[in-house]
């Protein structure tokens, strides 16, 4: 099984041109929800390494080991680039991402941690495989549907989400191995799943609907409504759920799912000879 590659980007967020406050041209709904999973994800992202890390202590398998290391280096660049992306969100008056981004960081963090100790340490180490693999399908649907390629909007955004994606598929199954060899149980890595699959979707759908109420200018009902609409039936989230499902089958596996065609197709296409970031890697 291959390893993880850990990639040192850097992004150009408002560069040569400024961002559009409205970076997916024109889509009230979409642009805030890719701010709002934007300005979770450095804190996620830390909290799934701090999550394998109480564990990487008990790993002797050299191959799984090093493919810890790759996750929590691939996972630490993504918190530091949508870092980056979220200080521009901010800039373009994004205030929900503010709450992720600015002030009290420490505080944040330090309360994070205390709610991550409050749990029994495999159920941590099982919401992030749970939270892996939800990353990992919404990767696959980004890379392998050219609907949802051909969506304009801000350039350097997508790239960001399209490594982001491609990483995702890299690394989907190392937390998951880690709780297997942890010797986690089915009942626990299903049960975490099973609150995920019902929450999940309406807990995101509040943080975009706060969004766009904290930012005049998406004040377009009608048209939001409209977008919204157009959003829960399109390519990103329809049938999402139904594809979460054999997650919660006893003895799945995310290598189940077979994406090596499509990592092979974007590692080409991203970090082949001619590849899209190859400028982007510092």
């Amino acid at each position: 099984m291959p390893y993880p590659k850990v990639r040192r980007m850097r992004f150009r967020f408002g560069e040569p041109e400024p961002m559009a406050h409205h970076f997916v041209q024109g889509d009230i709904p979409l642009t805030h929800l890719i701010a709002v999973l934007s300005g979770a994800f450095p804190p996620g992202e830390e909290s799934f390494i701090r999550s394998v890390r109480k564990f990487s202590g008990e790993i002797t398998d050299p191959v799984l080991r090093k493919r810890v290391a790759g996750f929590i280096g691939q996972e630490a660049v993504h918190g530091q680039q949508h870092r980056r992306l979220n200080e521009q969100l901010v800039t373009n008056g994004f205030p929900i991402v503010r709450v992720f981004t600015f002030g009290h960081d420490a505080l944040r963090e330090k309360g994070l941690i205390a709610l991550e100790n409050a749990v029994p340490r495999q159920v941590h180490l099982a919401v992030t495989a749970a939270a892996e693999h939800y990353t990992a399908t919404l990767a696959k649907r980004v890379l392998g549907t050219a609907e949802i390629q051909d969506i304009p909007g801000d350039s350097e955004v997508w790239n960001l989400l399209n490594w982001h994606a491609f990483e995702e598929l890299e690394h989907k199954s190392v937390a998951f191995d880690v709780f297997r060899n942890a010797g986690g149980a089915e009942v626990v890595r299903i049960g975490v799943m099973a609150g995920m699959y019902v929450f999940t979707i309406p807990v995101v759908s509040l943080g975009v609907l706060a969004s766009i109420l904290s930012d005049p200018r998406s004040w377009r009902p009608i048209k939001v409504v409209r977008q919204s609409i157009r959003l829960y039936r399109g390519p990103i989230v329809k049938g999402l759920l139904k594809e979460m499902r054999p997650y919660m089958r006893p003895g799945f596996h995310p290598d189940d799912i077979d994406t090596t065609a499509l990592l092979e197709q974007w590692r080409r296409e991203l970090f082949g000879t001619d590849g899209e970031l190859l400028d982007r890697i510092g």
